[in-house]
């Protein structure tokens, strides 16, 4: 049966779907010795698909992994300033890619993965997962700037070389720490998009910078047991919840 190329690729864990779209129009992907570079193609699996020059293995055995990311490393498979990527810290002899981002400066739970096809679902915006941050901030939010992030806040966020104004969906909000000599407050804060910054503009939109940033928890996945730079593979309960979607919720508490 005929699928789209993009698919394929990444179902055989070369990268997301979009990633595998960008090597297309790149001419990075040859189907039969032919390059290929519209996207939507269609391939047979008798097709012989090549990608930089290396066959296509569909049967590559896929991989998940829980990596906690230290602070000062770029979550990228390569960086043109020479940093540190979280790809210089998995040890491993798949080809992996984070799902999703998180900044350089900031620290905690990312999922890596050859799993184009998962990849592509968990980032998804229809799929809702919950991501966890603890942000330690200067002063300490007051109980309407806590409602306002419950609500929703209008915040800016960067797309390309612009700046755009969304309203940020209903976050859980609370502190959970407070330094009164320092006029610190560590908050705790539940969201289920991931836009550019989005946590430090939120909690900016309501008056208190982020001095740090931390991700404690992606969906059921926690960092218990993992130091900085440490990783773990997930369990198989663990993928499978991730792969049931919006069902992750009533399953967490069974793992």
């Amino acid at each position: 049966m005929a699928e789209r190329l993009q698919k394929v690729m990444a179902q055989a864990g070369v990268a997301s779907r979009r990633a595998s779209e960008q090597l297309i129009l790149d001419g990075k992907v040859t189907v039969n010795g032919d390059v290929v570079k519209t996207l939507g193609t269609k391939v047979e699996p008798s097709d012989h698909i090549e990608v930089n020059g290396a066959p296509l293995d569909s049967k590559e055995k896929l991989v998940y992994f829980l990596l906690n990311k230290p602070r000062g490393v770029v979550t990228t498979t390569s960086d043109d300033k020479g940093r540190q990527t979280v790809m210089d810290i998995m040890d491993e002899p798949q080809r992996l890619y984070p799902v999703g981002r998180l900044d350089y400066d900031t620290t905690g739970a990312l999922l890596m993965t050859n799993d184009g096809a998962l990849a592509n679902q968990l980032m998804h915006p229809s799929y809702k997962i919950d991501k966890v941050y603890v942000a330690k901030v200067k002063g300490i939010p007051t109980n309407d700037e806590l409602k306002a992030l419950r609500l929703g806040v209008q915040v800016k966020t960067k797309q390309g070389k612009r700046f755009m104004r969304f309203k940020a969906a209903p976050a859980k909000a609370e502190i959970i720490g407070t330094d009164l000599a320092k006029k610190t407050a560590l908050v705790r804060l539940t969201i289920h998009e991931g836009r550019y910054h989005q946590v430090k503009e939120m909690l900016r939109t309501v008056g208190h910078e982020v001095i740090k940033l931390t991700r404690e928890r992606y969906g059921m996945l926690e960092l218990t047991g993992l130091q900085a730079g440490e990783y773990r593979p997930l369990r198989y309960e663990e993928v499978e919840v991730l792969k049931a979607g919006r069902q992750y919720r009533r399953s967490a508490g069974r793992l």
